[in-house]
């Protein structure tokens, strides 16, 4: 049933969407619960009617009565229509160097602006009000030139010098080879911190913290206080090395990769080194961080600190401390002090060591180095979650609606931002979030980017269907984005794969922002109708193109039609084995056709990657995409997923390492060593313009 007039009102005032569209067109009306049920997580009582009548009557009446937005933000030269502010109110604005100017409106004078974040102030019958003003650059640059790169989950890549996993040293490797082929980024997993301890879930998009980098990716001997060890701490390190390469060989033998025993290895070592004493230069390098970092690294390392005297669950802590705020936290950061300490420096070593890593990228000749990910959200229970609680919404998770293709929807179990808090903000918390993952690259891929236009929020206890869409205010929240990219001089590549809203792609690509394509996906008509494969030059320019993703058969396994044999093995098919086998041979078939229509079939040698990857490869070629991006294990021709969507136990996801046609792990150095790269390279190495 519809909601009432009322409630229905009242859930657009805040944003709270009353029905929503399918993929196949049809309308939906939520449902009076859900709107209810997202409201109280907004801290609007709607249990009944009366409550709607008197939060109806409190949220006009404050709309009526504010002089200004919560926030204004703007493209520089770009005045907003849908700012408006009483007449007679008189307007200046403080910018950020200092200086203070009167304007006449909320029009072209602020678009005018230069870009940055100022303070826009209103005085209106003796009342005042001041607000954040943000001035977003009109377009980011994008890419001087077409280009390519690899695509690669860090942990998967280990060298005979990782402790059981890849790391930011096997990183700086990766870009000096991959920049000698001609390559001109890497695409990496999120490198975000982690809830230590057992990792039953060790997705790397349900972090702790996407404001700060895991530890577990240090190269322990690259600290400079390493070659400082005492005598007895050196042994000790050279015991943990040791240990450290048992997890190595374990992996590189068949065995999975361990993270949590990784992390117990290196924090031992961490441990040693914090008793170094850095030396001047370096003190003053780390007093630089810490000032930069602001209160937001001494959060993340307070719960850090805690979580190690109470567990990770911080909603089970003591009351006193479940927010950075309580009245029991500055005793405990007292108390912990040496352990906040530890915790902050250990995060500014991996800071260090990605800068490094970007440095080798770049001096290799890569255009853009380092291209990291931003998880769409964080773990309830992590650092981000206790710190920034009063910007998300309790009681409420992410995920998306019922469609074909999945018809019950998805529950990804992370709180959403609350749009109400983040604007009264200036959307900070955002963008602290953002300059976290743009520090250390030359470009960024936020994960699900539809989700700064709306997000499917799902009530606690409810199924994944029952959820409601709530909005963002997207101008700002791109504006933030484009802020934050364009002084760390960064280009950005949406994830907008999946069921999009009309004008989004449109929106970003009027932005600068590049989106996603993804071969398997690109079909005349869509990929609903998928009238046959999409020819090239009808591919959209603005976009990073890749045959495969981490969420998607390797490209040989998918053209033998190998992913069918493990979905049905798994149970993850909805359909007979048999018209699985047939669908996936039409699809294998069609984009055969496709090829050899276009003539980038090469003659069949049998060498890896394999006739068809690298006619594909040469497809892709042939699109006017301005990035492209290759898989990694494809060119060695390893055919497992690194994640199989719909499994927890049943498959090792984000556990494999890179591994040859036979499954057998290769090393860094093995890999380097392959001819699948370089004839991959060499196919990309003078691609046509646009």
């Amino acid at each position: 049933m519809p909601p009432d007039r009322d409630l229905a009102e009242l859930a657009e005032l805040h944003r709270v969407a009353t029905h929503w569209t399918t993929d196949l067109g049809r309308r939906v009306e939520t449902s009076p619960d859900t709107l209810r049920a997202v409201l109280a997580a907004l801290d609007v009582d709607a249990a009944s009617e009366r409550a709607v009548r008197r939060a109806l009557a409190e949220r006009r009446h404050a709309l009526a009565e504010r002089l200004l937005p919560p926030s204004v933000v703007l493209r520089a030269g770009r005045p907003r229509d849908d700012l408006r502010t009483a007449p007679g109110t008189e307007l200046r604005v403080e910018t950020e160097d200092g200086s203070v100017r009167p304007v006449r409106g909320l029009g072209e004078e602020l678009a005018a602006l230069p870009v940055g974040r100022h303070v826009l102030h209103a005085e209106r019958a003796g009342r005042s009000e001041a607000v954040p003003l943000l001035i977003a650059p009109t377009r980011l640059a994008g890419p001087a030139n077409r280009g390519w790169g690899f695509l690669v989950q860090l942990y998967s890549v280990l060298s005979g010098r990782s402790w059981g996993m890849g790391d930011l040293g096997d990183l700086a490797e990766l870009g000096r080879w991959a920049g000698g082929l001609g390559a001109d980024f890497i695409q990496l997993n999120p490198l975000h911190a982690y809830v230590p301890g057992p990792l039953p879930d060790p997705s790397p998009y349900r972090p702790s913290s996407r404001r700060y980098p895991d530890p577990m990716n240090l190269r322990i001997e690259a600290v400079p206080e390493f070659g400082s060890l005492p005598p007895v701490d050196r042994a000790v390190a050279a015991e943990l090395a040791g240990r450290a390469g048992g997890l190595r060989e374990h992996v590189l033998t068949g065995g999975l990769i361990d993270r949590a025993a990784v992390r117990d290895l290196k924090l031992r070592a961490l441990e040693l080194l914090h008793r170094v004493p850095l030396d001047p230069v370096r003190q003053a390098a780390y007093q630089r961080y810490t000032e930069a970092e602001g209160p937001g690294l001494t959060d993340f390392a307070t719960w850090c600190a805690l979580a190690e005297v109470h567990g990770t669950r911080w909603r089970s802590w003591p009351a006193g401390l479940r927010s950075p705020d309580g009245p029991g936290v500055a005793a405990a950061r007292r108390e912990l002090a040496d352990r906040i300490e530890f915790h902050r420096r250990v995060t500014w070593l991996v800071d260090e060591q990605l800068g490094a890593a970007q440095r080798v990228a770049t001096g290799a000749g890569m255009a853009i180095g380092l291209m990291h990910d931003l998880a769409v959200g964080v773990d309830p229970e992590g650092a981000d979650a206790w710190s920034l609680q009063h910007y998300l919404a309790e009681g409420m998770t992410v995920g998306c609606p019922a469609d074909d293709f999945n018809p019950h929807g998805q529950d990804w179990g992370l709180p959403p931002w609350r749009p109400d808090t983040l604007a009264d903000a200036g959307f900070a918390p955002f963008a602290e979030v953002l300059r976290g993952t743009l520090h250390r690259s030359g470009a960024l891929r936020l994960d699900h980017i539809m989700g700064l236009f709306r997000l499917w929020w799902v009530p606690a206890g409810a199924r994944a269907s029952e959820g409601a869409y709530v909005r963002y205010d997207h101008e700002a929240m791109l504006g933030v984005l484009a802020l934050e990219a364009h002084r760390a001089g960064s280009m950005v590549i949406g994830e907008d794969l999946g069921t999009v809203e009309q004008g989004v792609r449109e929106e970003l690509a009027d932005r600068g922002i590049l989106g996603t394509s993804v071969l398997r996906f690109e079909y005349r008509g869509g990929s609903e109708q998928r009238s046959g494969p999409l020819p090239p030059e009808d591919w959209r320019s603005d976009c990073l193109a890749t045959l495969t993703t981490h969420d998607l058969p390797s490209t040989a396994a998918w053209m033998d039609g190998e992913h069918v044999g493990l979905h049905e093995k798994l149970g993850l098919l909805s359909e007979p084995v048999e018209q699985a086998a047939a669908a996936a041979e039409a699809e294998r078939s069609g984009w055969l056709g496709e090829l050899d229509r276009v003539g980038v079939l090469g003659p069949r040698t049998g060498d890896v990657p394999g006739r068809e990857t690298l006619g594909l490869h040469r497809f892709l070629a042939l699109t006017p995409a301005k990035l492209l991006g290759v898989w990694l294990p494809d060119t060695v021709g390893d055919r497992r997923p690194q994640n199989l969507p719909g499994t927890v136990d049943e498959y090792p996801n984000w556990r494999l390492p890179i591994a040859d046609p036979a499954g057998r792990p290769l090393t860094l150095e093995e890999l380097a060593a392959r001819p699948g790269p370089r004839a991959v390279a060499d196919l990309y190495r003078d691609l046509p313009a646009e």
